[in-house]
């Protein structure tokens, strides 16, 4: 059994600050049992999971496990007994070797045998550990994958990857935060029906945070609410359920206008994806669609289905083998191929938020809201072009910096690396404006995505999971984008939150005219804020229409009731 009394947490910000992270938190998990916890973005839930992991000590009360009792004053004494009994799965977790299925889990096991799994010999130990590693990827259906590289599975297929190799230290407990987040809904299926065998086969006490109530009710009976920090209630799984939704906002509508006008052509899109070592992994197969001036489009599919680098190549991150993209600015037709002054021009209208966020984390929020919204500011622009002029840069070389600040600071400093560039011509051509500006530009955003000004001077890491998103969505609507282009941002929200950012993306929508395009595997998300779907799967377009006749159809082929 595991007791938890009276936990309280505080956290001493870069600024000084204290915020009680936990407070006065109690309740206790059964043998044996899957126990669920529920919040909204910020209430506490993943510290409360890292406490529990033994990496994050905590101001006040206990944890008995067993006979295990830890306390504020022996936490560094037996936190590593706390590791030896449990292993996590955090948010967006994908830490796996660019090797086969198989040797993955032969990498844990021998770093659990050795304390370092870094130094292993695949080779050498395959053969003593293979039986082993195939029983613990049967567990988590995966043992028909066994010699396919990590890389090239699917995001469901990495998720239970993660779970073989955190089975392989044969936990007592295991801790699940946000285990399905970025599936599809039948991937998502396939980890929970792991999550119910692992239970099942081992006996393994599983504590899973998720604030997805279909998660809860599929498979948990007791589940606890948690909010800012503290217990609201601890009941059956459905009473949590219906409390924790009763605080959802009512649903805003689609407005009214006219949406016949095309903005975006794509036309016959054709392009081949490799992988270093995985090979041919995905064909995007002549694929051909307008985007119209105000529309809110998602495009739904398979994960692994080709809906990611479809985006890539509408904003110019990627080029088609054959194929064209072609966005209107004014009465002009601009191919995002032809690299210059127009290509530039869109971009600066445009707005591309990265599934993996694309922002720093131990950066201050007003930094990098600052330098994602000064290349987009009409004054930075113009200085760009004019300080381009006096360095000899062509219009085709500036475009091709300008698209480096879409991208995270980190990966543009290994592309201007690859040129023999200095990030400093970044910060040359592209200054930062001044603070009180970005404050300007910030605070309405941030009020439409219910986030407190004050979030500006914290770090990225110190956010909650959902902080996160809506900051990295407040980064990209600063500039107030004629084209808003949304990658998978929204696995991490709970309905609450989900619910507040899907309003204020259709407020946005009707005040603006801005044209938003998202990639989701959330449905009912899908089915609320958009006005047009179309369904992408193995690089095809397969269905274009309606939200609820191509969601619909989507669900139907996925076998999802």
């Amino acid at each position: 059994m595991i007791k938890v009394e009276h936990l309280t947490k505080i956290y001493k910000l870069e600024d000084n600050n204290m915020i009680k992270a936990l407070d006065d938190v109690s309740f206790e998990v059964e043998d044996h049992e899957i126990y669920g916890i529920m919040g909204v973005s910020g209430s506490g839930k993943s510290t409360l999971m890292r406490i529990l992991r033994g990496v994050e000590p905590f101001n006040e009360g206990k944890i008995i496990i067993d006979d295990l009792e830890i306390t504020p004053d022996n936490y560094s004494e037996y936190k590593n007994d706390l590791k030896e009994k449990t292993a996590i799965h955090l948010q967006r977790s994908f830490g796996l070797w660019s090797a086969t299925a198989a040797e993955n889990v032969i990498h844990k096991l021998v770093g659990i045998k050795t304390g370092d799994e870094t130094t292993a010999n695949i080779e050498t130990v395959k053969d003593e550990y293979m039986d082993e590693a195939l029983d613990i990827l049967d567990t988590v259906g995966l043992k028909e994958k066994a010699n396919h590289f990590a890389p090239v599975l699917s995001g469901g297929e990495k998720q239970r990857l993660v779970l073989a190799r955190q089975l392989a230290k044969k936990p007592e407990i295991l801790l699940l935060d946000e285990p399905a987040t970025m599936s599809s809904p039948h991937k998502k299926k396939e980890v929970l029906d792991t999550i119910k065998r692992i239970n099942e086969k081992y006996g393994t006490t599983i504590i899973i945070v998720s604030h997805q109530p279909e998660i809860q009710r599929y498979l948990t009976k007791r589940t606890m609410l948690i909010f800012n920090g503290k217990v609201q209630e601890i009941n059956d799984t459905e009473t949590i359920i219906q409390k924790f939704l009763s605080d959802e906002e009512p649903v805003y509508p689609i407005a009214e206008m006219d949406r016949t006008q095309p903005i975006i052509k794509v036309e016959n899109l054709t392009r081949d994806f490799y992988l270093y070592r995985g090979g041919h992994v995905l064909t995007i197969q002549d694929v051909s669609f307008n985007v119209n001036k105000g529309e809110i489009l998602s495009i739904i599919g398979p994960t692994g289905s080709g809906k990611t680098e479809i985006l890539r190549m509408i904003a110019g991150f990627e080029e088609p083998d054959s194929g064209r993209i072609e966005i209107l600015t004014g009465d002009t037709w601009t191919s995002m191929n032809d690299y210059g002054e127009n290509r530039m021009q869109i971009r600066k209208n445009m707005g591309f938020m990265h599934q993996e966020f694309a922002l720093t984390p131990h950066t201050p929020i007003i930094e990098q809201i600052a330098s994602k919204l000064s290349p987009k500011m009409d004054e930075v622009y113009k200085q760009a072009n004019e300080k381009a002029d006096e360095l000899g840069l062509s219009k085709e070389t500036l475009d091709i910096l300008y698209q480096l600040t879409d991208i995270s600071r980190t990966e543009a400093i290994e592309k201007l690396q690859k040129i023999n560039l200095s990030p400093e011509i970044l910060d040359l051509l592209f200054p930062s404006i001044d603070i009180e500006k970005v404050i300007e530009y910030s605070k309405p955003v941030f009020e439409a995505l219910d986030l407190p000004l004050p979030l500006l001077t914290r770090q990225f890491i110190e956010l909650s999971g959902g902080q996160k998103v809506r900051v990295a969505i407040a980064t990209v609507l600063a500039s107030n984008p004629d084209i808003l282009i949304l990658d998978e941002p929204f696995g991490d929200l709970d309905p609450v939150t989900l619910r507040t950012v899907a309003n204020s993306l259709k407020k946005i929508n009707e005040r603006l005219g801005t044209t938003i395009i998202i990639v989701s595997h959330t449905m009912d998300f899908v089915k609320e804020v958009s006005t047009r779907t179309i369904l992408i799967n193995n690089g095809k377009l397969i269905a274009d229409g309606d939200p609820e006749t191509v969601t619909d159809k989507f669900m139907e082929t996925e076998n999802i009731e």
